[in-house]
């Protein structure tokens, strides 16, 4: 096979080409690390690329039975997930210089199913930020438009994976780190339940909202990684179960409220594919999503800063000014209204499952309502004026992470200006293979997935 037909698979594809000897693991990644040094200086994607280390290993995988399903398919992650001797940034100064004394569970995980990393990603420093800007090592970009945001924190693995620099990248997801730059990048994705997947050797961020999860260019290809990184090698999703009968819920409240018309249409034009897979739609009515959105923000704040207190206490002038703000508020915050937002927790959830997934199978609606914004009006210090338009852009994302539930990202087309358009499909807790179904069923017959950025 050729680089480019290389660069052009699935993980799920690419691990079969080399199980099959159609190619092999050191062709895979000398051709992912080629294109990762075409796109880098467009993109600033990477932090790290580790060439020689990649090539060895894949050089041994060729030389080795299969060692999983994801023997020799090349990945990079999201800087914050440690192995153990080497430094992991977290895209901020504070950490550059300290190696890990472990390797994350994850990447264990991984590394027994086959996968060799060759490198880590940008992130959004200390992965708090959804837009992708890192003042320490430079913004990272968007490949459909370098003038856009990729979205955050999980910026560089959207933007790579987007790129056909990187088959599969691990992000993390607080408050929609995972599903920004998805639907900003037009990849496929996954957040599953909260603590469905282990978080051991991963930077915390809010240890009562953080969820990991992988950025990928298909849905099957997502469906694969969850199994291998929630620890489930005899319960992978029947993908190719028919989706006919699925409830697929459109929300009346809040996920339409002033959202951009072409974002709108391109979710009506999604339903109609899923009622000619089969599927029903049902208008739902939800509960006040503000609430659990306020009640998120006040979680994720609070955590935040208390895990940063000594650094801010020690090593203010470390933090970039967004960053530092928004911890510094996060101190302010008064207990009494930190533990109401986790004691109401449960009961959000309940009332969600109760009104929402006692009618429908799965809750359908844009991941974004508003369009791409570029990096430059988004290039924002610490204002109140910065909290609003960072809190819009996380306006559909937050409440899932409050209420914990799993999400699933695709690309449901395209804007008038070429900028991809994400949908998310949203399940009760522990239904990931339902929202993985419903995903893989769309790719079946779209091509919106397949399409690359040209740089």
């Amino acid at each position: 096979m050729t680089p480019a037909e290389i660069l052009a698979l699935s993980c799920v594809e690419l691990a079969a080409a080399i199980r099959e000897r159609r190619t092999t693991a050191i062709a895979a990644m000398e051709a992912v690390l080629e294109r990762a040094r075409q796109v880098q200086p467009k993109l600033n994607c990477f932090l790290r690329i580790d060439e020689q280390p990649a090539l060895d290993a894949a050089r041994l995988a060729d030389r080795s039975p299969p060692q999983g399903p994801l023997h020799g398919v090349p990945m990079a992650h999201k800087d914050m997930y440690y192995r153990r001797g080497v430094v992991s940034s977290c895209g901020s100064k504070i950490l550059r210089e300290r190696p890990a004394p472990a390797t994350a569970t994850v990447l264990e995980r991984l590394d027994a199913a086959g996968a060799i990393q060759f490198g880590v990603v940008n992130m959004t420093e200390f992965a708090l930020g959804p837009t992708g800007h890192n003042w320490h090592y430079g913004h990272c970009r968007n490949p459909w438009n370098t003038e856009r945001i990729p979205g955050g924190s999980s910026s560089g693995a959207g933007a790579s994976v987007a790129a056909r620099a990187n088959f599969a990248g691990l992000g993390s997801d607080t408050g929609g780190s995972i599903r920004l730059p998805a639907a900003f990048c037009g990849t496929s994705a996954i957040k599953p339940t909260f603590e469905r997947v282990p978080r051991a050797g991963a930077m915390p961020l809010s240890f009562s909202l953080d969820s990991v999860g992988p950025l990928t260019r298909t849905v099957a290809d997502a469906a694969l990684i969850y199994q291998v990184i929630a620890g489930l090698p005899d319960s992978m999703p029947d993908l190719e179960h028919p989706i006919a009968g699925l409830r697929l819920g459109r929300p009346r409240q809040y996920f339409y409220d002033d959202c951009d018309p072409e974002i709108a249409a391109a979710m009506e034009a999604s339903l109609d594919i899923f009622r000619k897979l089969g599927a029903t739609v049902v208008d739902v009515d939800l509960p006040d999503l503000s609430v659990y959105n306020s009640a998120g923000g006040l979680i994720s704040a609070s955590e935040a800063a208390a895990f940063h207190s000594e650094w801010l206490r020690t090593r203010p002038a470390d933090y970039s000014d967004q960053v530092r703000g928004r911890l510094l508020q996060g101190l302010a915050i008064p207990a009494t209204a930190y533990i109401n937002a986790l004691r109401l927790r449960g009961e959000a959830l309940a009332e969600f499952c109760d009104q929402v997934f006692s009618k429908v199978d799965v809750l359908h609606g844009p991941v974004l309502s508003i369009p791409t914004p570029t990096v430059a009006e988004t290039d924002l210090g610490w204002s109140e004026h910065t909290a609003q338009i960072l809190a819009r852009i996380t306006r559909l994302t937050r409440p899932g992470n409050y209420l914990g539930l799993p999400t699933v990202c695709a690309n449901a087309g395209f804007t008038r200006d070429g900028m991809p358009i994400g949908l998310q499909l949203i399940t009760r807790p522990f239904d990931e293979a339902t929202a993985l179904r419903g995903g893989h069923a769309f790719q079946r017959i779209t091509d919106w997935h397949l399409r690359a950025p040209r740089l």
